[in-house]
């Protein structure tokens, strides 16, 4: 197993601002963080807000396993208009007058789109299709067809429901909501299929990522706030959050004795217990240090990457 440099590495937790891509964040941070090696832990959309986790040097490696945490959101859901995009970023394809609906149908909507569900992710997203974009294929006019794939909603809430117009006169619906989800799941596309379960169409009009695993909204900082902690001469520079405490936070923890944590370290694979839950675990040797994520095959312990210099 090849070993990381010993260069410092961490986690920081972005405010995402809106018009931002997920990569302009990333281009800020290694401007900041004077390193190109900086990367996330999922994507979020141009329009949408809060949460995006980065990772600095050594725990770019954890990103891969973040990304497949639980996720929660709130957002405001249109209906009565069908965007392009699923969101308001679109040009509308489509409008219904959306006013007068019953609240129980849109808690049975709702309904049918929680739990475990397939969904077709919207088509101006990031996923490849043949190797290409889907984005780029609609944007060169193709006509995208992208298969459903499992996703889980944990909890759908709508927790307002509000009559206006749109600004071409629509009478539309306006949902305040709030979701829990699985990695790889579209708001928008939520926001689409209830709508198109409504009979009225609906897209999202507004998106703001309020968790990302265990890192929450409170623990974020805005670019501003980033850039003026690494400004400040006087102070202690880049907020980032030590691998071992972030390991700790998302991981089932594993202490190691001194004896089997060389070994692990010298990539043998040790005696492993069996731990609650699936997933990779982060193993800690006798003085705390962050060692290595691993994963338990066959009662031993795989390294998935190490950590400890």
């Amino acid at each position: 197993m090849k070993r990381e440099s010993n260069k410092p590495g961490g986690l920081v937790i972005v405010d995402k601002p809106s018009g931002f891509t997920s990569h302009d964040v990333v281009a800020k941070m290694r401007g900041m963080a004077r390193t190109r090696r900086v990367g996330h832990a999922g994507t979020l959309d141009p329009m949408a807000t809060g949460v995006l986790v980065l990772g600095i040097e050594r725990a770019t490696k954890l990103l891969g396993h973040l990304a497949l945490t639980e996720k929660e959101y709130v957002g405001t859901i249109r209906l009565g208009q069908t965007t392009v995009t699923d969101d308001a970023e679109g040009e509308i394809t489509a409008s219904k007058a959306a006013h007068g609906l019953a609240r129980e149908d849109i808690d049975a909507g709702v309904g049918r789109l929680s739990g475990a569900i397939m969904q077709v992710p919207s088509k101006v997203s990031a996923i490849k299709i043949n190797g290409k974009r889907s984005y780029s294929r609609v944007r060169d006019g193709e006509d995208v067809e992208i298969p459903a794939r499992p996703v889980t909603v944990s909890s759908f809430v709508v927790h307002s429901a509000h009559e206006a117009e749109a600004e071409d006169g629509t009478p539309v619906t306006d949902l305040l909501v709030s979701v829990e989800c699985s990695s790889g799941t579209y708001i928008r596309a939520l926001a689409r299929d209830l709508g198109e379960g409504l009979g009225v169409g609906g897209h999202l009009t507004a998106l703001r990522r309020t968790r990302v695993g265990p890192y929450k909204l409170d623990r974020a900082r805005t670019l501003d706030q980033l850039q003026a902690a690494v400004d400040d001469t006087e102070g202690e520079g880049l907020p980032v959050m030590p691998l071992g405490d972030a390991a700790a936070a998302a991981f089932t923890r594993w202490d190691v004795p001194e004896a089997q944590a060389r070994l692990l370290l010298n990539g043998a694979r040790i005696p492993m217990p069996r731990f609650e839950g699936s997933g990779p675990v982060a193993a800690f040797g006798p003085d705390g240090r962050f060692l290595a994520l691993v994963e338990n095959q066959g009662g031993k312990a795989k390294s998935l990457a190490v950590f400890a210099v």
